[in-house]
């Protein structure tokens, strides 16, 4: 049986007309053949042999018979049935002898061989027309794909000395002016330099609601202007964007394979010689024990075993089946790095979450500033954030937003950032510390108060080596963190929140969201040893966070999921899951289409193997035609797409 491999990084990419490649099994990819096209031999087949029927039963004449009625049938077998025997040379020629092109050869011809010709016609016609409806599934889930994410213009327009000239996107250069107007798409990630612009982001993210953005904020390719004419300054190559990252994604999420996939592929190159070398025995041995018996009644048998034993329900269904799980994914604003993270997101018991920028905004703001009265509150502050500006920390952000510009005059010798405390400078010949409270014990720092009755995230500051103060913090709730840990909840999956955080300001998060489990003030080694000990209990475990400064817990976990990946190039890098829209409902959703992919998978498996062992013992003991051992391959092979495809028309 050849290995039908749906290979995404097609996608795109022009084929020769009719292109049927073997290369690693079947490539269901006529992309320049009409739908008409593609049934056109099915067509001729069928016409010709439903006179040929009309002429044998129906229609009295004296001159259908003999070498003309055989003519007539190889007419009618040749458009649909040469295709299929080229194929099953070239399988062979590459070593691949059990192919189901060999299969569907030999039960033809050997139908010819008995004189059996409208039956080996119609064999060869059912599984021509099945093979176009395969082609037609595939394409279908490769376009929804495609349409879904290749949402870049090729052409842009770019504003040169005030002149507007309208060019090919791949010749955008970085630091270029583009001009979008209203209901237009972005070709590349840039900044805008419009004062503000409302953004249709539904093809990154799944979401219809529009983006506002103001100027100095990034926009990226795909994203459809909403309103006035407004201006953008690239800042990436065509080829660099995100949207160029996401679809490479999906492009090769298939080369990750699922277990039950790779189960199928290995047990079809064992069964199908099983299954020849059973038809052979089934025509050679009633011989030794069958008083009355006939070769060509025996040979029938056989003939209709072997159309029935092939796996082409499991070998293109199952593929389908994970690659529509993929879509409905894509299609929702989740990108999956390969189908084993379907099977393997579908039996999650636990799911570990960051809070900052997971469970809340990660828009920090300054909330109190306390200075002591030793030290000046506007010249502490100017260092202090001249140093957290060597940081990308949200906190790092929040007090730039409050300070205001960096202070030029301000220089920083000997910048070290200590992991999980904080950073550390000299300033005029003197260590400056901002970080945690741990930070400040670690120097041997004194401090006048309990850092753990402060609630919210607090900043500690110390200059020359005397505790100067600290500025608090607050982070705000996402407004679907509540939904997404009620529904991870329905799914029976257990949610522990883990957080560099203070722990009173942890606990107090996981206590208005009602999450299982909740530590604070851990270092990354911490959060590691609490996710070990959750993979103790042999229960599997998600890991939901940034992706980059999590990466040894990400590593650890079973699958780790990056929450906002239109906003980091490292996280679509690192995760194995992408939740483009930062919402942590979508966990929940992400389990739920692994749950349903799993379940089609299954119920395709069982489906083949029920009606296929039901019809091969009728095979073997002759009440089974050749009308059955089409139904038995090709008609379980269609109902088995039909049921694979469906999961790109679910709601999750």
């Amino acid at each position: 049986m050849a290995k039908k491999k749906l290979n995404l990084r097609d996608i795109g990419t022009e084929k020769h007309a009719g292109e049927h490649s073997h290369d690693a099994g079947h490539n269901h990819d006529n992309t320049d053949k009409t739908t008409l096209q593609m049934f056109l031999p099915a067509i001729i087949s069928f016409t010709l042999l439903i006179i040929a029927i009309a002429l044998d039963n129906w229609i009295t004449q004296n001159w259908f018979n003999g070498w003309v009625r055989i003519a007539w049938y190889v007419a009618a077998y040749i458009p649909v049935g040469l295709p299929v025997l080229r194929d099953a040379f070239d399988s062979i020629r590459k070593s691949d002898f059990f192919s189901e092109f060999f299969l569907m050869s030999i039960a033809t011809i050997g139908a010819f061989a008995i004189g059996e010709f409208p039956e080996g016609v119609a064999v060869m016609l059912f599984y021509a027309v099945g093979e176009v409806f395969q082609t037609l599934a595939v394409q279908r889930a490769k376009t929804n794909i495609k349409t879904l994410l290749d949402q870049r213009p090729d052409e842009v327009t770019v504003l040169k000395d005030n002149q507007a000239t309208t060019v090919k996107a791949e010749s955008v250069e970085i630091g270029d002016i583009i001009q979008l107007k209203s209901g237009e798409k972005l070709g590349l990630d840039g900044e805008l330099i419009s004062e503000k612009g409302s953004f249709n982001t539904a093809a990154l993210t799944g979401e219809s609601k529009p983006d506002s953005k103001t100027k100095g904020e990034t926009v990226l390719a795909g994203m459809i202007n909403l309103n006035t004419v407004v201006e953008v300054k690239v800042t990436t190559a065509y080829k660099d964007s995100k949207l160029s990252k996401i679809l490479e994604l999906v492009q090769n999420a298939t080369s990750q394979k699922a277990p039950t996939e790779l189960f199928i592929r290995k047990f079809a190159k064992i069964y199908t010689p099983i299954v020849v070398l059973l038809a052979v025995l089934i025509t050679i041995v009633p011989m030794l024990f069958v008083q009355d018996y006939t070769f060509s009644k025996w040979l029938y048998r056989a003939l209709v075993f072997l159309v029935i034993s092939c796996p082409c329900a499991l070998v293109i269904s199952i593929p389908l089946g994970y690659f529509g799980g993929i879509g409905a994914a894509s299609k929702n604003g989740i990108l999956f790095k390969g189908s084993n993270f379907l099977d393997v997101i579908a039996t999650l018991k636990n799911v570990v979450i960051d809070k900052t920028g997971t469970m809340t905004e990660g828009v920090f703001k300054v909330q109190e500033v306390i200075i002591h009265p030793d030290f000046d509150e506007k010249t502490i502050l100017a260092m202090v954030n001249k140093l957290e500006s060597q940081s990308t920390h949200p906190v790092a952000t929040a007090i730039h937003n409050f300070v205001g510009e960096l202070d030029s005059k301000i220089a920083l010798e000997n910048v070290e950032e200590i992991s999980g405390h904080g950073l550390k400078a000299n300033v005029n010949g003197k260590e400056l510390l901002v970080g945690n409270f741990k930070l400040l014990d670690k120097f041997s720092i004194k401090y006048d108060l309990d850092p753990s009755s402060i609630v919210y995230t607090t900043i500690a500051i110390a200059y020359d080596n005397k505790f100067a103060g600290y500025l608090t913090i607050a982070d705000s709730i996402k407004e679907d963190a509540q939904e997404a840990v009620t529904k991870l909840h329905n799914l029976n999956v257990k949610v522990t929140m883990l957080s560099g955080d203070k722990t009173n300001v942890v606990e107090l998060v996981a206590k208005e969201l009602g999450i299982d489990t909740a530590f604070g003030d851990l270092l990354p080694e911490d959060k590691v040893e609490k996710l070990k000990a959750i993979k103790s209990k042999g229960e599997s475990v998600a890991f939901v966070g940034d992706g980059v400064n999590d990466a040894p817990v990400v590593a650890l976990s079973d699958v780790g999921i990056a929450m906002g990946g239109l906003g980091s190039d490292a996280t679509i890098e690192t995760a194995d899951v992408v939740i483009q829209d930062d919402k942590p409902s979508k966990i929940a959703m992400a389990i739920n289409i692994g749950k349903q992919t799993k379940k089609i998978v299954w119920q395709n498996i069982i489906l083949a193997f029920a009606v296929k062992a039901v019809v091969l013992v009728l095979g073997a003991g002759g009440l089974a035609t050749m009308w059955e051992a089409v139904f038995a391959d090709v008609g379980v092979a269609l109902l088995a797409i039909l049921n694979a495809v469906r999961i790109q028309r679910m709601k999750f």
